[in-house]
């Protein structure tokens, strides 16, 4: 049995206090503005990974879960907690020579951010139930995939109530409906500006002394620990299939880039060794990264709309964590991280490629990822790319490209057939504050 140090969490910003796990996730945000990181990372021995091929996918989450939270949740409870969290599969499935698929749709939502908001939210639900009382209200901001995945991996759960604040008009119709329609303990904000600027009132929120004193605020965006942190399993667990399959040497595995917590979780998965060659960033026309790489010179700047609406975001959350992580060397960081970025008509031209040439449907944040492969992997490299959502969640979009007419899972159009359910407000603090104050 592994036995783990009891962690603590610090912030980026290196003027806050040291926080436990409970404060840390409950926080969200540190009171400095900064990320929480913890404070260490537990390397993984090397008999982990001679017999990871062996377990099965909850057993490795599981293990993985000891070395961030062992020391802070029972073993039994939190054993539990990633059972629950995992009731689904990701499958790595073969999709050309040495490129494969890690279709992270199979949850609840159709998207990857089903783990890390039903860990998060089983998680609080521990802590609610163990040490806290109060109601605790939850912000995410969500340019597509996120407001459904923590809309519905809270829903219903006692003791929290989840507000979702999104740019009118740029996410998919699919998308609104999964946290529009549910009502009960969600509530729906749609927001007169881009998710940048969703992202701000939340940020905002975390910083005004009124809210903190009088409510208990957590975000639900990958700026918290527990929602990001959680994302690290399936990269472990895309290692083990690909030892069964005899591909695991020479692994380089692309993300879809938008706020970065995804491949953030895959860079601290790196960390605790697992063999990864290489990460590449994958990001559409919102290319602040990728400039980043090439000059050393991060500039953040208003989100551009496109056809892979999750990734619209200009100003990245996570990207105080990849430096952190790497002592805000520009160097090393480009040692782990390559970069790449498409306009949506090169987007287009991924999808189409690759269905005409192998059958598989990609949706357009997966189009990125799988494009930079087809361009980067070298011969003697394997190359995995995460398709983070069912291409059915962009219907009009891949259905316009490929002519087709992509059948709509049965979750997707239960969800459909809901009445919406929202609340309007321009982008507006005061009016936000009123709202968490009053509803």
């Amino acid at each position: 049995m592994l036995q783990f140090r009891k962690m603590k969490y610090y912030s980026t910003n290196e003027n806050a206090p040291l926080a436990g796990l409970c404060d840390a996730v409950i926080r969200g945000l540190a009171p400095d503005r900064g990320l929480y990181m913890p404070e260490r990372i537990e390397p993984l021995g090397t008999d982990f990974f001679e017999h990871i091929q062996d377990m099965p996918f909850q057993e490795i989450a599981y293990i993985v879960a000891q070395a961030f939270f062992g020391e802070d949740i029972e073993a039994t409870a939190l054993r539990q907690i990633v059972c629950d969290t995992l009731s689904f599969d990701v499958p790595c499935v073969e999709v050309a020579d040495n490129i494969y698929s890690l279709e992270l749709f199979h949850g609840p939502t159709l998207a990857f951010k089903d783990v890390g908001a039903r860990f998060m939210a089983r998680l609080l639900q521990h802590f609610i139930r163990q040490e806290r009382k109060e109601e605790i209200k939850v912000l995410v901001a969500t340019s597509g995939d996120t407001g459904s995945a923590v809309a519905n991996g809270f829903l219903g759960v006692d003791g929290i109530h989840v507000y979702v604040l999104y740019p009118a008009g740029k996410v998919s119709k699919i998308q609104e409906s999964q946290f529009t329609t549910l009502g009960k303990n969600i509530t729906a904000i749609e927001v007169n500006g881009t998710f940048d600027d969703c992202q701000a009132l939340v940020k905002a929120a975390f910083m005004d002394e009124e809210l903190n004193r009088r409510l208990n605020l957590t975000s639900a965006n990958s700026i918290n620990v527990a929602r990001f942190l959680p994302q690290a399993f399936y990269y472990f667990n895309a290692y083990a299939q690909m030892k069964r399959m005899r591909k695991a040497d020479n692994l380089v595995i692309c993300v879809p880039s938008g706020n970065f917590g995804n491949i953030t979780a895959g860079l601290f998965a790196q960390q605790m060794g697992l063999p990864i060659k290489s990460f590449i960033a994958a990001n559409n026309a919102n290319d602040v990264f990728y400039q980043y790489l090439q000059t050393g010179d991060y500039k953040p700047k208003p989100s551009k709309q496109t056809i892979a609406n999750a990734m619209d975001v200009g100003n990245p959350s996570n990207f105080a964590r990849i430096l952190d992580l790497y002592s805000n060397s520009w160097e090393t960081i480009k040692k782990h991280i390559t970069g790449a970025t498409y306009t949506d008509n090169q987007i287009r031209e991924a999808i189409k490629k690759c269905y005409g040439q192998t059958g598989y449907i990609l949706d357009p944040h997966g189009a990125c990822a799988y494009r930079a492969l087809t361009e980067k992997l070298k011969p003697h490299e394997v190359g995995i790319f995460l398709e983070t959502a069912h291409p059915a969640k962009f219907k009009e979009v891949v259905d316009d490209i490929l002519k087709t007419n992509i059948e709509i899972p049965e979750r997707l159009a239960t969800f459909i057939k809901g009445k919406k359910q929202s609340l309007t407000m321009n982008v507006d603090f005061q009016a936000l504050k009123f709202l968490l104050l009053n509803v």
